[in-house]
């Protein structure tokens, strides 16, 4: 599993080594860590790493830290996202994007979508959007490009998937 934690350790020399050093002893595989020296809490700094590990041993990399009097303020699992980009050309305006994002979202499970569209247009025929569409599982972005591909059929649009 893929996990995100945000941990607290003294500011004194060799402290950061300290807090990753675990994660290899319970066999993790550490894929990010940000060592925010700016955010200081009781003379402790910030860290936060994110790390694979299997479930079975989350447990015991949190007895570790704890034995190393690491403090853990968050801990959680995190997700890998599918991330497409899809460009609308046509008819387009704030209202269906909203109308077409609302359908989607009943039959595939967007993590986030940010919309941007070309308003300045007179001729609504010409207008373009972009869709910069997240999802939790590649099933999902299957299923969101078919739905996209179909619409935008019925709708006389252009649609490019992965601008």
């Amino acid at each position: 599993m893929i996990v995100n934690a945000e941990l607290y350790v003294k500011d004194l020399p060799g402290q950061l080594v300290g807090s990753l050093e675990p994660i290899s002893i319970v066999d993790g595989n550490i894929l990010g860590v940000v060592h925010n020296r700016e955010r200081i809490v009781n003379h402790r700094i910030c860290i936060n790493i994110t790390f694979e590990v299997e479930e079975d041993q989350l447990e015991r990399l949190k007895g570790i830290w704890k034995s190393k009097d690491v403090i853990i303020s968050k801990i959680g699992s995190a997700h890998e996202t599918y991330t497409m980009d899809y460009m609308l050309i046509g008819d387009i305006d704030a209202r269906y994007i909203e109308r077409l994002i609302n359908k989607a979202s009943t039959i595939a499970d967007l993590e986030a979508v940010d919309v941007r569209y070309s308003s300045k247009a007179t001729d609504y025929s010409k207008r373009t959007g972009i869709l910069s569409v997240k999802t939790k599982s590649k099933d999902d972005l299957d299923k969101l490009d078919e739905f996209l591909d179909m619409e935008c059929r019925k709708s006389g649009m252009t649609y490019v998937r992965g601008v």
